[in-house]
């Protein structure tokens, strides 16, 4: 440190640490250290101001983007280990089909038995996904060992200009997207290691949305079907 606060003279071993501390980077202990020294040593203090100036620039031309309503739910359950909130809206629209379900699947509607076409495709959970007037019908089968969902159309399609968008709704969490259904025939999906336990008494749902998918990370639009996930 120089008497004439010339910051060019700070250790570079300095000006490094002001970066990693103005990124978040330091341990609590190694912060707490470096905002002691900075109380006593102007040079640190406007090291650590140049790099935040810096940091905060690199973001000046990005335009803000509304986080999606799923995300502060997640992360209060990644910190605190609680359960995500569930969409009122959602699950409102979905509490009346259990009922209707349950006859459909009285009436033999359109039953599906999942005939491996390849080797390493053995469902252990399935779902009958369908609409309260029987005009969307799909099966859906998913395979815990390989994490594969395989979603055939029995009837039905997405409306000209939208998208039919899949979703997962764990038992008391909110929904998470599987993507976009393709318009015709079989959609396979890859699920993520960390969805497997929603889908353990969990509904799969398809709601219609813009094209392309939800613009938002929730669901958006009507729920055109719905079928809870239960074991082979």
């Amino acid at each position: 440190m120089t008497d004439d606060h010339d910051i060019t003279d700070l250790d570079d071993e300095f000006f490094a640490l002001a970066a990693e501390y103005a990124l978040g980077l330091l341990a609590p202990a190694e912060a707490r250290a470096f905002e002691d020294a900075m109380a006593t040593d102007p040079d640190l203090r406007d090291a650590y101001a140049i790099w935040a100036s810096n940091f905060t620039g690199l973001t000046d031309d990005i335009a803000p983007v509304d986080p999606p309503r799923s995300l502060k739910p997640a992360i209060d359950a990644a910190l605190f280990g609680a359960a995500p909130s569930v969409r009122p809206g959602l699950l409102a629209r979905l509490g009346l089909l259990p009922a209707a379900l349950t006859g459909i699947a009285l009436a033999a509607i359109v039953l599906v038995v999942f005939a491996p076409r390849q080797a390493d495709f053995r469902p252990d959970l399935t779902a009958q996904i369908v609409a309260l007037d029987q005009s969307l019908v799909l099966m859906a089968g998913f395979d815990r060992d390989t994490g594969l969902l395989r979603i055939d159309r029995q009837a039905g399609a997405a409306l000209a200009g939208r998208s039919e968008e899949l979703w997962i709704i764990g038992a008391g969490a909110a929904p998470v997207s599987l993507g976009v259904l393709a318009t015709a025939g079989q959609t396979e999906v890859v699920v993520p290691a960390a969805l497997f336990a929603a889908f353990d008494g969990g509904t799969l749902a398809i709601t219609d949305e813009p094209l392309g998918g939800s613009p938002t990370g929730d669901p958006t639009g009507a729920v055109l079907a719905a079928g809870p996930v239960t074991s082979l």
